[in-house]
């Protein structure tokens, strides 16, 4: 693992180079195809070096990372257009990237809290630089103060379980069972934070709306998934004390899920609206991790990376919009239809996919989540109908608003899509919808 680490460090120079954005890009794409043609075991830790290794979470993970990075060059032209500091955007995704690539890498439990932490950096600096809005100072404050906050018993746990193990390798703890509530409390409140549950989800809208949009993607497509990723893996030597306690989060999630569709259909703000749909998303998968079973981890993984993609393409849509008509509110991008006609393309296939409409990756993560809820207790059934209905009726709604109607008379002229978005948005679908011919290899992790 450790070719694909260097490989990205020697791309850095690149950054600082005239007139190379676009070939840092295609190092990037580069690195992604070595990454896809890695021959990997999917069934344990496997591509060993200097306590980095990948398993199938892990892996699938590091190629949304990437994939997800590439797409926010991409979709940052406007900075290339404008000189807005170019080469430090560049070299700010290049070490955001490196250190996310060292925290899904990483074997150690020490080292993933280390690169845990350290990509909120890069991200903070991805807020209060390229923002847009004089609240982005605010906004970057709360991510940063929420994280950190949750973040220190966390770091005490991990002394604690090194005093009890005499070793930090992930893999191992599956062999160990700690009974112990305030253990089990401190090991998963930051990555609760970072997903974000209901209670500790303030501070993800207020980041997304402020941030821009490469800031907005990175956010949605990797950073909620970290928190996921480390319950995945902390799980696994709590089960006995998760027994007792997770009835508690699992209603908590539902019905903060629950609540947050209907808040979503109280924005005006359509950044705002798809920052609220990412919490209900996450409290889904939230869900199947805490009960614990094949279908709930499994199903929590396909609906991450899902998510990250769908979620991301959305964002991406949004920024279109913004940068033709320059507001984000839903009562000014009305009747885009009669501006930008094959854009209302693109914006149906990413709602019907944020619905989890097939063949998106999204259905099938909720069939295997509600598979797992269900045989976990009948009566989240209720619950999950609402939510599973309410996501259908704000992905439509907000279509429905932004394509349809008199638009506004302030917009007098837009013009169409240009090629390098089309491109965009059909690198988000495609991943999207295809990976589900070849979703048998999720099933197969053990």
């Amino acid at each position: 693992m450790m070719k694909f680490i260097w490989f990205l460090i020697f791309i850095i120079p690149l950054c600082f180079m005239k007139n190379k954005f676009w070939l840092v890009q295609m190092m990037m794409f580069l690195l992604m195809f070595l990454l896809m043609l890695l021959n990997m075991n999917i069934y344990y830790f496997s591509n060993l070096s200097f306590m980095f290794g990948v398993d199938i979470i892990s892996y699938s993970l590091i190629l949304l990372s990437v994939w997800i990075c590439i797409l926010m060059v991409m979709a940052s032209e406007n900075l290339l257009m404008k000189k807005n500091y170019y080469n430090f955007f560049l070299l700010n995704i290049l070490l955001l990237l490196l250190l996310l690539m060292l925290t899904f890498m990483s074997m150690n439990l020490f080292m993933f809290y280390l690169f845990f932490e350290g990509s909120l950096i890069p991200t903070l600096m991805l807020i209060i630089g390229w923002g847009y809005q004089v609240e982005r100072i605010q906004a970057s404050m709360y991510l940063l103060f929420y994280t950190l906050f949750a973040s220190l018993p966390l770091l005490l746990g991990i002394f604690f379980l090194y005093e009890k193990m005499d070793s930090m390798i992930i893999y191992l703890m599956k062999f160990y069972n700690f009974n112990l509530f305030i253990l089990y409390f401190v090991m998963i409140f930051a990555f609760l934070v970072k997903m974000p549950m209901y209670f500790f989800h303030l501070w993800l809208p207020k980041a997304h709306v402020e941030a821009s949009v490469s800031g907005s993607m990175i956010l949605a497509g990797i950073m909620l998934k970290l928190g996921g990723y480390g319950m995945l893996r902390v799980m696994i030597m709590m089960q006995e004390v998760n027994l007792k306690f997770n009835y508690i989060f699992i209603s908590i999630s539902l019905i903060g899920g629950f609540l947050v569709s209907i808040i979503c259909f109280c924005q005006i703000d359509m950044k705002s609206l798809i920052a609220y749909s990412s919490i209900a998303h996450m409290s889904f998968v939230l869900s199947g991790i805490f009960t614990m079973n094949y279908w709930g981890f499994m199903g929590s993984l396909i609906m991450m990376l899902g998510h990250g993609l769908c979620s991301s393409g959305m964002f991406c849509l949004v920024n279109i919009n913004y940068e033709r008509v320059g507001s984000r509110s839903l009562f000014i991008n009305k009747g885009m239809m009669s501006f930008m006609p094959s854009m209302s393309m693109w914006w149906f296939m990413m709602s019907s996919s944020n619905m989890a409409a097939p063949p998106s990756m999204n259905l099938l993560g909720e069939i295997s989540l509600i598979n797992s809820m269900v045989s976990w207790s009948w009566m989240t059934m209720i619950l999950l109908m609402l939510i599973s209905f309410f996501s259908a009726g704000y992905s439509l709604y907000l279509y429905s608003y932004v394509q349809h109607g008199k638009f506004h008379s302030g917009i007098y002229s837009c013009y169409m899509g240009v090629s390098r978005e089309y491109l965009l948005l059909m690198l988000h679908w495609l991943p999207l919808n295809l990976f589900v011919l070849k979703i048998d290899l999720m099933y197969l992790c053990i």
